[in-house]
């Protein structure tokens, strides 16, 4: 994505690294991750208004830990390094760094001791931070001063203020230092000098412009699942180029209530999008290829594998396109390892080989620079409906993995109805005033145990729903939420009185780890 001004965050592979580029952009300027492995030459050559080394988990003096050249800090632009990054900075520069004799980790009482007009203006003499290391910066390099400390950690941050030189051994970018997102704002606008014009209507007409000088006159096609990021896309190409956009929507039965219907009301021929919409529903075809399977990762196979079959029939129909566009955003570049340095890559649907199974000339990648809450502002700026925009992640095989044990027909309903009335009754009790804030996803899930009830004067032997609801930064690691206890009873009565198939509810207590969000 060009942009006049730029912000580099160099990853050393540390947990929070996205974070930093996010709070960067929320200072309302562009900023991209590369790995320390990225050669000074082509730092110099991106002409960076600043440049943010991020936390690791190595130690930096030990042989064979991501280091980099000295150059970096004698290019005249403003460094800051966060944590590792400090610790390397102060290593390269002649300081000293060892072994902790206390390690700090959680909230730390922090003492502002210099810097109070540039990285620290507008900062408390004391303050609460978010520490986490083992090591510690035993003596600063020649040049710098201490600028604040803690009472296990003489060198909390230093700063060489002629040279915008900044190292802070805690993490501003996560919301337990408290005043993290002031400090990084100093950095970012006024010691970087940056003017901030990073916002999101300038980049949907900027991207809409590139979309068109790119295209032409030529066809694009998408599938659509109805998610937010592929949603966003269809709306920003259906603003650039709109007929020759197709998107085929593949509704495979296994989508929350109503959700088929709502995808197809904004993109369909009565939405406000003027393009060539398909809905494919092969929801039959889904369950008879789903029929006996019960191991989950086999069904997530079924469900990924019926969908290429799926689309590529109804590519051909098409014929030849010149451009197909993902939904590829940019926790996927980073996360796939084409961005950052991350300690665990993960492989992703939307990065690397292109797919052998559609004729088209060009992928087409518009979103890949934005993080999630940035591709949901670029959705409003669109004219995309609230209830899309904000809709909760959603697994790319649906109600597939969370219905346990086989999928069928009647499983689907049962989940879909009871997962609509536990949505629907949070909504209502936040609304209300009997919860402070939504979770940060909340869903039903129907488990494979049935057991033996009483309903009016018979005896029952139906399925268990259970309810999951959790509260995450970050998805990596989640607690459960807190629901009074009136809202959950609302919600059981509810499910058991209306959703045929049900005569018990649960509430799922486990955190992430040892569990994880979703069922299976």
């Amino acid at each position: 994505m060009a942009s006049e001004e730029k912000v580099i965050v160099i990853d050393f592979g540390g947990q929070y690294n996205q974070l930093v580029a996010r709070r960067v952009r929320e200072c309302n300027v562009y900023c991209e991750i590369y790995s320390y492995r990225t050669p000074i030459d082509q730092i110099k050559a991106m002409n960076p208004k600043g440049i943010i080394l991020t936390g690791g988990p190595n130690s930096c003096y030990e042989e064979g830990a991501p280091t980099y050249t000295k150059e970096l800090f004698e290019l005249g632009i403003p460094v800051l390094g966060l944590c590792y990054g400090a610790q390397l900075m102060m290593l390269l520069m002649g300081g000293n760094v060892e072994k902790a004799p206390v390690r700090e980790y959680g909230k730390t009482k922090t003492y502002i001791d210099g810097a109070k007009d540039t990285l620290f203006a507008g900062i408390e003499d004391d303050t609460i931070v978010w520490m986490s290391h083992f090591d510690y910066i035993s003596k600063i390099a020649p040049g710098f001063e201490i600028v604040a400390h803690t009472a296990d950690c003489p060198v909390a941050a230093a700063a060489w203020e002629e040279k915008k030189l900044y190292a802070i051994q805690f993490h501003p970018e996560v919301l337990h230092t408290v005043k993290g997102k002031e400090i990084l704002h100093n950095f970012v606008r006024g010691i970087c000098q940056t003017a901030g014009t990073w916002r999101m209507d300038s980049f949907v007409e900027n991207t809409v412009k590139e979309i068109r000088e790119k295209v032409g006159d030529g066809k694009v096609l998408l599938a659509l699942s109805g998610g937010v990021d592929s949603s966003v896309l269809a709306a920003l190409l259906a603003k650039a180029i709109g007929k020759q956009l197709t998107c085929v929507f593949v509704d495979h039965g296994l989508l929350r209530k109503n959700e088929g219907d709502e995808v197809e009301g904004v993109f369909g021929p009565h939405g406000n999008f003027d393009i060539n919409f398909i809905r494919v529903n092969a929801a039959e075809r889904y369950y008879a290829k789903l029929k006996g399977v019960e191991e989950p990762e086999r069904k997530r196979k079924i469900i990924g594998e019926e969908f290429i079959r799926v689309f590529e029939e109804e590519a051909k129909k098409i014929g030849t396109v010149d451009f197909l566009a993902q939904g590829t955003i940019y926790p996927d570049v980073v996360e796939s390892g084409l961005g950052g340095e991350s300690v665990v890559i993960k492989s992703h649907h939307n990065v690397g080989g292109l797919p052998d199974y559609v004729d088209f000339k060009e992928i087409i990648e518009p979103l890949r620079s934005l993080f999630k809450d940035e591709v949901r502002r670029a959705g409003l700026e669109l004219g995309l409906p609230e209830y899309l925009v904000f809709r909760q992640p959603f697994p790319g095989p649906g109600l597939g993995i969370r219905i346990i044990g086989e999928v069928n027909a009647e499983k689907v309903r049962i989940v879909q109805d009871a997962d609509y009335i536990y949505r629907t009754e949070l909504g209502e009790a936040f609304k209300e005033g009997k919860m402070q804030k939504l979770p940060d996803q909340y869903f039903a899930a129907l488990s494979n145990m049935r057991s033996v009830g009483v309903m009016g004067d018979e005896r029952t032997y139906d399925y268990a729903v259970v309810l999951r609801a959790v509260e995450t930064i970050d998805f990596m690691t989640a607690e459960a939420t807190e629901i009074p206890f009136e809202v959950l009873q609302r919600v059981m009565s509810r499910i058991i009185n209306e959703v045929k198939g049900v005569n018990r509810v649960m509430y799922d207590l486990t955190s992430k780890p040892p569990g994880t969000v979703e069922l299976e």
